[in-house]
């Protein structure tokens, strides 16, 4: 792995909440696109990082590559979490670092921090139906897809939910055989 995954400092916020907005927005996950609502919420890191954990994939040199928001234990970034649960929210890597690995390095840094949460037994998430990428990296480190947990944060946007049992999981994310 040529990039490090930590905390994202705040003169990373605006460059981060940019490449999560382009993500959504390039790949075409707004439905309104530049006037869809939730675009000041993905480019607002600094509000995430006051009220739940930012992480950032960052080169050597510094550049970002990418970002999650890492909600432990509930919290106000919580969508799906219940009681001993985790969640992660708004994965997005920069178009021109995808094919790296970052995606899946910032998926396994939030498993392992929940395997760090006391109390923690499952890590969840939810994703839109057009997330296939993403999907793949979720069912390649052992999240199931959990569809009675599926919901609609608003008419007409359905998102997906997908768990991972943390007492399936070994050191980085990597599922336990049988």
């Amino acid at each position: 792995m040529d990039f490090t995954i930590r905390e994202a400092e705040p003169g990373e916020y605006e460059r981060l909440g940019e490449i999560t907005a382009q993500a959504y927005l390039v790949d075409g996950h707004l439905d309104f696109g530049e006037d869809d609502p939730y675009l000041p919420t993905l480019r607002d890191v600094a509000t995430r990082a006051a009220e739940a954990e930012v992480l950032a994939a960052v080169d050597p040199d510094g550049t970002v590559l990418g970002g999650v928001t890492y909600v432990p234990a509930g919290g106000p970034w919580a969508d799906i979490a219940r009681d001993g649960e985790t969640e992660f929210r708004m994965l997005a890597v920069d178009r021109a670092a995808r094919g790296r690995g970052v995606g899946e390095a910032l998926v396994r840094a939030c498993v392992a921090r929940a395997q760090e949460t006391e109390g923690c037994i499952r890590i969840v998430l939810s994703t839109q139906p057009t997330m296939r990428r993403a999907h793949r990296i979720y069912e390649r480190l052992g999240f199931v897809r959990s569809p009675e947990r599926d919901w609609e944060p608003l008419p007409g946007l359905p998102l997906l939910a997908y768990a991972l049992e943390l007492d399936g999981v070994t050191d980085g994310g990597i599922p336990r055989g049988d």
